[in-house]
């Protein structure tokens, strides 16, 4: 094969690629039917969280201790540093990630990426007005945090993030709550 013809495959091939590969890196969405924090504030949601309660996925399976701290970037950006412990490899791990307003910086939906272009939904659905305690959904059901500036959360909040995503369509059962020491 000569190199024009690899190279009309090679553009070819780009040009028929690039409009799936933009829409994932780009399209995130807050779940049908769930409405997101309005007054958001990053300046007061800056800071140190610690994980309560998530959905397990491959990225935090086995993780306990887990946190995730948030700071501003210089360009509006917000830095992500998630730590935990991996309990079957007996290790910390860290993943550091940015995150970025899907719109309406006063509106608790975000976008957060640890890969590059890829981006997913972080969707702040219920806080309290100090701060304290939140819960975060993903742009499906498959994700969902219970996020507290504390190692432990009060029963009444528990209760009251269960049932918010319940109504919200979460299967509950599915709920891993992480230790914390």
């Amino acid at each position: 094969m000569n190199y024009k013809t690899c190279l009309k495959i090679a553009l070819g091939s780009a040009i028929l690629i690039a409009p799936f590969l933009i829409g994932a890196c780009k399209s995130v969405k807050v779940p049908p039917g769930v409405n997101v924090v309005d007054n958001f504030d990053i300046k007061s949601y800056a800071g140190k969280w610690y994980e309560i309660a998530r959905f397990d996925f491959k990225h935090e399976k086995d993780m306990n201790q887990v946190t995730a701290e948030y700071s501003l970037n210089e360009d509006g950006t917000i830095k992500v540093l998630n730590k935990g412990y991996d309990t079957k490899k007996g290790e910390w791990k860290e993943s550091e990630g940015k995150a970025d307003f899907v719109g309406d910086p006063t509106k608790g939906a975000l976008k957060v990426s640890f890969f590059g272009p890829f981006y997913s939904g972080y969707n702040v659905v219920a806080m309290d007005p100090a701060y304290e305690n939140v819960l975060v959904f993903g742009e499906s059901t498959d994700y969902i945090w219970f996020l507290s500036r504390n190692k432990t959360m009060p029963e009444r909040v528990k209760e009251t993030f269960v049932k918010k995503a319940m109504d919200a369509g979460y299967d509950m059962s599915r709920l891993v709550w992480t230790e914390q020491k």
